[in-house]
């Protein structure tokens, strides 16, 4: 069977209610038969981050955020690969695991306006459907784009986690805005005592 797979990559530190929002929307709008959440270890363009959180605590928050989830699951594909993370290493090796899936990649527009910076990105476009979502203060127009390269029209969801590392390194409560099932493990990982 044919599955379409959209790959949501990041650091998910911490995965939070916007991500599994817009998952879901890309979901029915890309008409998407799964989306997997590929948990980066390292972004190759913040390779200097001090505030991520260890690989795996930020894995497991994502499997447990997305437990209730049927169509959307934790990949922890580049935790196997070569360091920094580069998409084309994860979507070859995704193509040879999975030979029957297609993989469409869903990025944001700030993403996709430096999307030339990417390696190997000429490859990535002639082998993969990619799917473009709205980011605020980054314009993008479908007349603009490339064949293969679609914009999904998505709601922008006030909640980021830098926002939630502040929030809760300031003491102050983050319900609502990341999964119930993985509150407590936010506040306990991202609190003042864990920073220190």
């Amino acid at each position: 069977m044919n599955r379409s797979i959209g790959l949501f990559g990041g650091s998910f530190n911490p995965i939070h209610c916007g991500h599994i929002a817009l998952a879901r929307h890309l979901l029915q709008a890309a008409g998407l038969d799964e989306v997997w959440f590929v948990v980066s270890p390292m972004n190759p363009f913040k390779t200097q981050a001090t505030d991520l959180l260890a690989d795996d605590l930020r894995l497991h928050m994502v499997r447990m955020a997305l437990a209730d989830q049927p169509q959307m699951q934790a990949c922890d594909v580049e935790f196997h690969l070569p360091r920094p993370s580069y998409m084309w290493n994860t979507l070859q090796h995704l193509v040879r695991q999975y030979p029957d899936s297609r993989f469409t990649l869903l990025i944001g527009a700030d993403n996709w306006l430096s999307f030339e910076r990417w390696a190997h990105w000429q490859e990535i476009m002639a082998h993969h459907a990619i799917v473009v979502y709205p980011r605020e203060g980054c314009p993008v127009s479908q007349h603009s784009l490339p064949t293969g390269v679609t914009l999904v029209p998505a709601p922008l969801f006030p909640v980021s986690s830098t926002m939630i590392r502040q929030r809760v390194a300031a003491g102050l409560p983050v319900t609502g805005m990341v999964p119930p099932a993985i509150e407590s493990a936010v506040l306990r990982y991202y609190g003042a005592e864990a920073a220190e």
